[in-house]
């Protein structure tokens, strides 16, 4: 477990440091702090990230430029669609327990491929097969919540934040009252991150 003392900022604190951020990103006023070459040496005798960020590998949502972020400040992992695997789910309760860090984000993003993909019905072998039929069983959910002639992959985007989000709060490393966690997606054309759930 870690040591209190050394914990990271807070999740308030941490949530709200990414919302700056990312306001600043949005409207290109990017500070791109905390990226010297004096914070690269800082950060030789240890880490403290203000959040964990579980998100897609999708390259148009770069995590730490989203969230105008610099070295150390994020512990990022990232899987297609954000999905929650066993290494995903060690490298997080990593973080927890041995960094200090009390914020988890699940950040979605729009135009997501997984998620389509898996709207769309695609068909898919080996590894990408295996992963995409682990998101089918957002469809029944993301269906219902679009209704009758809503954005069926807006509302799944939403649903596996939702779902990643629970089943995360569900582990005993994150259940905890210092811990948060939360869902949020980002828009691939506003460059805006909103809070989901």
């Amino acid at each position: 477990m870690h040591d209190k003392a050394s914990a990271g900022p807070g999740p308030a604190e941490g949530l709200r440091t990414l919302k700056e951020g990312n306001k600043r990103y949005a409207e290109g006023l990017a500070a791109h702090p905390r990226q010297s070459v004096a914070r690269r040496k800082e950060l030789t005798s240890g880490q403290h990230p203000l959040a964990v960020v579980v998100a897609c590998s999708d390259s148009r949502a770069p995590v730490e430029l989203l969230f105008d972020c610099g070295i150390g400040d994020l512990f990022v992992i990232r899987t297609a669609g954000h999905m929650l695997d066993e290494a995903a789910l060690a490298s997080a309760q990593y973080a927890v327990e041995h960094l200090g860090t009390r914020l988890v984000v699940v950040l979605g993003h729009t135009g997501c491929g997984a998620v389509q993909s898996v709207v769309d019905g695609a068909a898919a072998d080996g590894h990408l097969g295996a992963a995409l039929g682990k998101l089918d069983a957002i469809i029944p959910a993301a269906a219902a919540r679009a209704g009758a002639g809503g954005d069926l992959a807006a509302a799944a985007v939403d649903v596996n934040v939702e779902n990643a989000v629970a089943t995360i709060q569900s582990l005993p490393w994150a259940s905890g009252a210092d811990v948060t966690v939360v869902g949020m997606r980002y828009d691939l054309h506003s460059g805006m991150v909103e809070e989901v759930g």
